[in-house]
């Protein structure tokens, strides 16, 4: 019973062992055992995401090949013409989410046809990178937002993955002054 269970072992443990090993049909590449592609290591930029559509409409948002940074990044992409959102205002807005990740649209108000209204900007119940990134932003304007996990949802939570770097189309829809 002992050999048995000794060949037993020794069969599992060979097999488990060649498992890992991959086929001899795959050329070697000297790795050892992590994913063959490098990851990035230049730090994203704005002008790194490229977006496209019109104002008032759904943006289509390319994701790039870059390595995600600690600051929160900020670019207009169509400069407003309206009254500019600051500090107290509420503004009402249109936005797109994608997720860096895994580069997929996660929520967007353009799909509902329901924009959304961010009530005293700056101290609203938004995450801070909104609170932070949508200052200035005006009306008719559309703006980018990479928000990383510090101003984003951190370790994780409304279907949002831990340490998930954010990605906002926003659009200024009508910027009401604070009462």
């Amino acid at each position: 019973m002992r050999n048995v269970l000794l060949i037993a072992s020794l069969a599992l443990a060979a097999a488990t062992g060649l498992a890992g090993c991959g086929s001899s049909a795959q050329p070697s590449t000297g790795s050892t055992g992590t994913n063959n592609a490098a990851a990035p290591t230049t730090p994203c930029k704005a002008d790194d995401f490229k977006v496209t559509g019109e104002f008032g409409k759904a943006p289509k948002v390319e994701i790039p090949a870059c390595k995600p940074t600690g600051e929160l990044i900020i670019k207009d992409l169509v400069q407003g013409t309206g009254a500019e959102v600051k500090t107290g205002t509420t503004a009402t807005v249109n936005y797109q989410l994608t997720t860096f990740s895994n580069k997929k649209v996660l929520d967007s108000s353009f799909e509902r046809g329901e924009p959304f209204d961010v009530e005293n900007v700056g101290k609203a119940r938004v995450i801070d990178g909104w609170n932070e990134g949508i200052v200035g932003l005006k009306e008719k304007g559309r703006r980018l937002l990479v928000v990383p996990p510090a101003k984003g949802y951190g370790e994780g939570g409304n279907g949002i993955a831990p340490n998930e770097t954010l990605v906002f189309v926003i659009d200024g829809v009508k910027v009401t002054p604070a009462a």
